[in-house]
């Protein structure tokens, strides 16, 4: 019998990559669902090519020009995102991917683990959000939660057949495009030269967040909530080549590490057939090709806010929603110009002052920070 899925965020990098997928395997996965925040040109081509049961347009002033487009099609049609969360639930699906983007991954999470479907996590912020909740509620439902993320599936492989204690994991970070620039130059980064990313394909939200090491604090948070991890026991090594994903220590001094090329077909299909692997695509790695693989401390000058991540996993509470919150206000202000790159820590070291704390938040009180910190980011640019 087919796997049936739900892709979220179907027209994004690792949703396209999904498809491939998809396309590869006709025979294993069938799509019930996709979806996509606006993209509604490419979310109506996928839908014609796969022929899902629905599809879901995010953004609603979009809804008729895609009922439109799929007038012909036997697809139901949905918007808002209210709906990303009840397709989720639908009896025809068995996973859900969430190649979401931001905040908005969250509550499509925590539905589908209450729904009790296999979870493909590519949306980090639904853990850096609600981790707790989410991990509790899918291990009450003894529903399982697969990682998509290189770094986080690379562990999870290291992990397989281990009865033993972790020591430590060390995830690892490319530096991004600006590993080798001087922290006073940072200040006349442009947004072309941001986007730039040494080794990976990605979208752009994601791929600024590498620049600036985001990404890699919000990879600790969810390690933490996936492994049952301590801050301390949580690891960032530099490693530009991007061949090494992650590293398990154990405590006789052990350490297991999972190689590979830097393509995420490997990640999203070891998540998709787990515990089965397979062919998959052309990427092989050659040490011959490759014979030097480098590793180096993370410069905290000039990349701040791995270590505000890692202060906001140890304050714990909504403190990592809203640095969340104002990372995205952060990120799309620079990509629109409207501020500097080194602007983005200072929004959301300012915001993480200015918001409410709240120690033992709510699914419901993630919603009210969330709001409350993207409103104080927004004055904090404003007056930038």
């Amino acid at each position: 019998m087919k796997q049936r899925l739900a892709l979220l965020g179907s027209t994004g990098s690792i949703g396209q990559q999904t498809l491939d997928i998809v396309r590869q395997r006709p025979d294993e996965f069938e799509v019930t669902t996709l979806t996509a925040a606006r993209s509604w040109e490419r979310l109506v081509e996928q839908a014609k090519e796969f022929g899902p049961d629905n599809v879901v347009i995010a953004d609603k002033s979009l809804y008729g020009v895609v009922s439109e487009a799929l007038r012909n099609e036997p697809v139901k049609v949905y918007a808002g995102d209210e709906a990303l969360s009840q397709v989720v639930t639908s009896g025809e699906v068995d996973t859900v991917v969430n190649a979401l983007v931001g905040y908005a991954g969250m509550m499509p999470s925590l539905s589908a683990v209450r729904a009790g479907k296999r979870l493909a996590l590519a949306n980090k912020e639904s853990l850096v959000v609600a981790g707790e909740h989410i991990m509790r509620e899918a291990a009450e439902r003894n529903v399982p939660i697969l990682p998509i993320d290189s770094e986080h599936s690379a562990i999870f492989q290291c992990l397989l057949g281990e009865v033993s204690p972790v020591r430590r994991v060390i995830i690892t970070a490319s530096g991004g495009p600006f590993l080798r620039t001087p922290a006073e130059e940072l200040a006349n980064v442009t947004v072309e030269q941001a986007l730039a990313h040494p080794n990976w394909s990605m979208g752009a939200k994601i791929t600024i967040d590498s620049s600036t090491l985001v990404n890699k604090g919000f990879e600790v948070i969810e390690a933490k909530w996936l492994f049952g991890l301590k801050p301390e026991q949580i690891d960032v090594l530099v490693h530009p080549q991007s061949i090494v994903h992650s590293m398990v220590e154990f405590d006789d001094g052990a350490i297991k590490a999972q190689l590979g090329a830097p393509d995420m077909h490997l990640p999203i299909q070891f998540a998709l057939r787990f515990p089965l692997r397979g062919e998959c695509g052309e990427s092989r790695f050659s040490f011959a090709d490759h014979p030097t693989l480098t590793f180096e401390r993370v410069d905290n000058e000039r990349f701040p806010m791995l270590q505000t991540a890692y202060e906001c996993l140890r304050k714990g509470g909504n403190s990592c929603c809203v640095m969340n919150g104002a990372n995205e206000v952060a990120v799309a202000s620079f990509l629109a110009g409207r501020i500097k790159y080194i602007d983005i820590a200072h929004v959301i070291q300012q915001t993480l002052c200015r918001a409410t704390f709240v120690a033992s938040p709510s699914v419901e009180d993630y919603a009210l920070s969330n709001s409350e910190s993207r409103r104080i980011a927004q004055e904090i640019v404003k007056e930038l």
